[in-house]
Formats: C-alpha cells, sequence, structure tokens
C-alpha cells in the first residue's frame, strides 16, 4: 500500500501519463487541475492524506511559484518536486529558494521520476524521524506523534491532553509493549513542563540494595561503596517528570519513601539528616493490577490512592486494529529510510494478515516485525513471506478462504488448530513456543476462564497459573471469578 503522490498541473494529459507512471511504480495518485485547488487542500482547515507534490511550474492564474510560497511554510515536512519546461540557471534558483525539494526538466522519463520521487520521500522520512527523536530528547513530544485513529485510542489521548493541563499525579495502565512510555513523554510535552527534565526509572530493573539511593540519592561515605555523593533521579528531574515504570515492583520499605515524597515534596538523601525540596511531577506506569496488589498485601493501599489519580489505560493493539496499518507503514517508512531499502508498502495480503494477528508484544511486536521484514525483503513491497514469525501463527479474525490461499492459518477466533507446529522454514518449532500458543488460543477462545481452560487443556489450574508466569502470557481480567494475570 504505497504513499499518496498529489499531481499539480493543468494539462489533462501530462496528469494522465503522470498518473500511470506514479501508480505504475506502486503510489496512490491524486490530480489537480491548478494551483489554486492546490492551495485549497493543502493549506485548508480539513486534514490532506499527501505524502509528495509533483507540481507543474507554469499554470495559468495561480502558478508554480505561488503554490510553493504557499504550501512550504504550511506544511514544512511536505516535498515538493517541480516540473518545468525552463532549465535556466534564474528559474532552477527561484523554484529551490521558494522550497523545492528537487526539479525535474520537461518531457519527464519514468527511470528520473521514479529517482526524484524515492529520494524525496527517503529524505522526508528520515528528516521526520530526526525531527521526532529531537522533540523527543528536548522533552517537547505531543499528541501529534502518537498514532490515533481507533477511538479507544483517541479516548486515551484525550485524558493524556486533560492531563498534561495539570501536575495531577498520573497512573498509566496497559499490557507490556502498548507504549506506556511514549504517553507519557506526550503527557510531558504538552504540558507547562515541556522541554524541562524527563527522566526514566525501570523500578523491576533496579537491585534491592540501591533503590533507595538511585532514587532518592546518597551522600559521600553514607555506606560502603558510597564514594562520592549522588543527587538521585528526584533530583535530577528536578521542575520536569519523573517516569517509574513497572511502580508494582517497588520494595514496601520503598513504597513508605515514595509515599512521604509525594505528601511533602521532600525527598530524604541516604545518610543525610536533612530533607531537599523538589518539585517533580510524577508519572506511574505499570503492566499489573495495582488494586490485586494491594488486596494482597504486595502494594500500599495509601501509595495505590496517590498514584492513581488520574489513571490512563494504554490499550492493546488488538483493540485498536484501525493503527495497526498507520502504525506498520510509519514503521516501514522509517526502516525503509535507514536501511536504504527502496520499498514502497506494504502489500494487501500482508497487510490483511497483520490486521488479523493477535499482536500479543503489541506495538513493539509490530514494530520488531516490520523492521525485520525490511531486512528481508527484497520486493518494492512487504509480502506474507517477510513476515514469517507472523505466517501461520494466532489469528484473531474470522476464518476465510483469503487465509487459505496466502498460506497461513486462518481458522476460528482462538481456536487451538490455529497453532502452527512448523516455522516458516518447514522446521518443528520449540515444544515451548507451540505450548505457549496453544494456552494462548485456549485463553482466547474460553475468554480468560482460567478453570474452564485448564479442564479443557487437562491440567490443574495451579499447573496452568505456574504455566502463564513461566510462558510471559498476558491475561485479561478472569471472567469466572479467578485474579487477572495481568
Amino acid at each position: 500500500m504505497g504513499r499518496t503522490i498529489l499531481i499539480v498541473d493543468d494539462d489533462w494529459s501530462q496528469r494522465e501519463y503522470l498518473e500511470a507512471v506514479i501508480t505504475g511504480l506502486g503510489y496512490r495518485a491524486q490530480t489537480l487541475s491548478g494551483g489554486a485547488e492546490a492551495i485549497q487542500l493543502l493549506c485548508g482547515d480539513g486534514n490532506h492524506d499527501v505524502d509528495l507534490v509533483l507540481l507543474d511550474l507554469v499554470m495559468p492564474g495561480v502558478d508554480g511559484i505561488d503554490v510553493l510560497r504557499k504550501v512550504v511554510p504550511e506544511n514544512p515536512g511536505l516535498p515538493v518536486v517541480v516540473l518545468t519546461v525552463q532549465a535556466g540557471v534564474d528559474t532552477v534558483v527561484e523554484v529551490m529558494r521558494a522550497g523545492a525539494l528537487d526539479y525535474i526538466i520537461k518531457p519527464v522519463s519514468p527511470d528520473r521520476l521514479e529517482v526524484s520521487i524515492d529520494n524525496a520521500l527517503k529524505l522526508a522520512t528520515l528528516t521526520g524521524e530526526v525531527s521526532r527523536l529531537a522533540r523527543r530528547a528536548a522533552n517537547t513530544m505531543d499528541l501529534e506523534d502518537l498514532v490515533a485513529e481507533t477511538p479507544a485510542m483517541r479516548r486515551t489521548l484525550e485524558l493524556a491532553q486533560r492531563a498534561a493541563a495539570s501536575n495531577i499525579p498520573i497512573l498509566i495502565e496497559g499490557n507490556s509493549g502498548v507504549g506506556k512510555e511514549v504517553v507519557a513523554h506526550v503527557i510531558q510535552g504538552s504540558g507547562a513542563r515541556a522541554g524541562k527534565p524527563f527522566v526514566i526509572v525501570n523500578c523491576g530493573a533496579i537491585p534491592d540494595n540501591l533503590v533507595e539511593s538511585i532514587l532518592f540519592g546518597h551522600e559521600k561515605g553514607s555506606f560502603t561503596g558510597a564514594t562520592e555523593r549522588r543527587a538521585g533521579k528526584f533530583l535530577e528531574a528536578n521542575g520536569g517528570t519523573l517516569f517509574l515504570d513497572e511502580i508494582g515492583e517497588l520494595k514496601p520499605e520503598v513504597q513508605v519513601k515514595l509515599l512521604r515524597v509525594l505528601q511533602s515534596g521532600e525527598i530524604d538523601p541516604v545518610g543525610s539528616g536533612k530533607p531537599q525540596k523538589v518539585d517533580v511531577r510524577v508519572i506511574s506506569a505499570t503492566n499489573q493490577e495495582l488494586a490485586m496488589l494491594v488486596s494482597e498485601g504486595r502494594f500500599r493501599e495509601d501509595l495505590y490512592y496517590r498514584l492513581n489519580v488520574f489513571p490512563i489505560v494504554v490499550p492493546t493493539l488488538r483493540d485498536r486494529r484501525d493503527d495497526i496499518q498507520p502504525l506498520a507503514e510509519r514503521f516501514l517508512r522509517t526502516y525503509a529510510a535507514t536501511e536504504g531499502k527502496p520499498i514502497k508498502g506494504i502489500t494487501p495480503d500482508a497487510m490483511d494478515m497483520m490486521q488479523a494477528y493477535r499482536w500479543p508484544g503489541n506495538v513493539r511486536e509490530l514494530e520488531n516485525a516490520v523492521f525485520r521484514a525490511v531486512v528481508l525483503c527484497d520486493s518494492a513491497n512487504l509480502g506474507v513471506q517477510d513476515f514469517p514469525n507472523i505466517a501461520g501463527r494466532s489469528f484473531a479474525g474470522d476464518g476465510n478462504a483469503g487465509g487459505a490461499r496466502r498460506g497461513v492459518t486462518a481458522t476460528a477466533p482462538g481456536d487451538p488448530t490455529d497453532v502452527a507446529v512448523r516455522d516458516a522454514q518447514g522446521d518443528v518449532r520449540p515444544l515451548n513456543e507451540v505450548e505457549s500458543d496453544i494456552i494462548r488460543a485456549a485463553l482466547s477462545h474460553y475468554d480468560g476462564r482460567m478453570a474452564e481452560v485448564a479442564r479443557r487443556l487437562g491440567i490443574g489450574r495451579s499447573t496452568l497459573y505456574r504455566k502463564v508466569r513461566e510462558l510471559g502470557i498476558e491475561v485479561e481480567a478472569d471472567r469466572s471469578g479467578d485474579s487477572p494475570l495481568v
């Protein structure tokens, strides 16, 4: 599924010729007959789905220069390639100064046009990625940096936008790989603390004996090995945001100190008898059910209510299927450009397969799958064969003949028969992978009812719980009354 190229030319024969060349190269083509129409489309109130503009220079009324001077400032990331019969130096200089990325002398050859389009789109992609990374490094990411086509994700972003307008404590909930950290970045970049420090702490990756030191700092000589003073993450984030990922992994003794910081706005560095004031906005994230941890006595109830003032749930990728295509195409553009691969899009069969797959690893898994597909691909478009880790795996859609034609299994949702025993090369897959797929399929088929899944699989419920934990399977709330294992 290629990107959209807008053709602006007053000559109908040129429009038809360019449209035929563009579609033959695998892109979508849109045509307009004049400069005024182009300005209205590209600078109007509505959003446009245009990735590149092929612009005729000489047109009656509003000519190409006028279009460039109006469109480029309002669409700084949109590449424009000018088509002209005037090859003079003055004309070329004027066109480039007005913001064109390239120019082509008419008559246009298909090969020259293909090279210009590929280079322009690659440069635009790399420029956009550099800009996005720069905004992330500067802590100024905003809502425009996220893909949100589905109602579930739009609701998440609406809550994020409201939260960004205040300093209220936020708890971001969601499965692994859904993008909780990115949402936290967007909240920071959309509020008054944009551009201020954004410090990330993975609470599950800190050694137990260093948690207090890393979070709150320590004085020199306060314990064995403390050869110098350490400020700690709260002081690093002073004036900005502290993102506490996997907050449910914090030990009870550290939870007490964290509660005090949230209540008083003061930290007590290890070995210091003098508290220090900090101005930090705390955003927490978890892939666990904190309320369940509270009921089990593993998480302080008072801290839970302090953190859970403004909860935001990030939906799983299978709950935002309309976002799969734009996300996949964004990842494709990025990795095709960085890897130097002339890949224009994703075939309809491959996109159907991606739309049907359950994506247990969520957006992170999708990104890695596209990256690998770009490396494997030897054609102009990513096909089913470029996704060996997905083809033949569990699918969420209903069975259809199309899936069978593509060589991928497409049975009823969650049916254990949609588990592939062999991989894409025909070799038998490892037992733990097949076992994981069978359990996932059974959980999906029986709506997460652990007792029913255990009975159908012929194993005890305690054995099922153990396997779920060992295999890292994320389970939604158990409708049979069991505790969720998220």
